[in-house]
């Protein structure tokens, strides 16, 4: 598997971030749909990668500054047609060593409620995210689950 930056307005990965959108609409109401188009995947405080092996889109991932010491991880998607071969688990494990290249202390994100999340859930507890409450510009919400991870390292001013 290969990972690296790409545009997400790429024609491959631009139908699967309209099939993440489409189905986060399913599954939320439309006021707790925190998924970001390609406009707002290219803003310059988001990094977005692509997994692939052998030219083949297998997912993808986003990593947004928050501030200079903390990250949200965004847009983390794989095709349900390459789903269970590590894709997801590679991009989580690139955007982990990037936030921790980057001097992160903290790595945050926001995952919905329902059934249909519970494999991303147990994907982020099994590095070692926990439950927390809203951060940045969310609000509580029912249909949220918002998760962090305090990251190691050298912090020293």
């Amino acid at each position: 598997m290969q990972i690296e930056i790409d545009d997400p307005a790429r024609p491959d990965v631009f139908a699967l971030l309209d099939e993440h959108l489409r189905n986060m609409r399913e599954l939320s109401p439309p006021e707790s749909v925190h998924a970001l188009d390609v406009s707002g995947l290219k803003i310059p405080a988001i990094t977005f990668w692509s997994v692939r092996s052998d030219g083949v889109l297998l997912g993808c991932g986003a990593l947004k500054e928050l501030a200079p010491d903390h990250g949200e991880i965004k847009s983390m998607r794989t095709p349900a047609a390459h789903r269970r071969r590590g894709a997801g688990r590679a991009m989580l494990n690139h955007i982990l060593a990037e936030a921790k290249r980057r001097g992160y202390r903290r790595l945050s994100l926001e995952t919905g409620s329902a059934q249909a999340f519970e494999a991303a859930q147990q994907l982020y507890r099994s590095v070692g995210f926990q439950p927390c409450g809203p951060f940045g510009d969310y609000k509580p919400d029912p249909h949220s689950v918002f998760m962090t991870l305090a990251l190691p390292g050298d912090h020293a001013a």
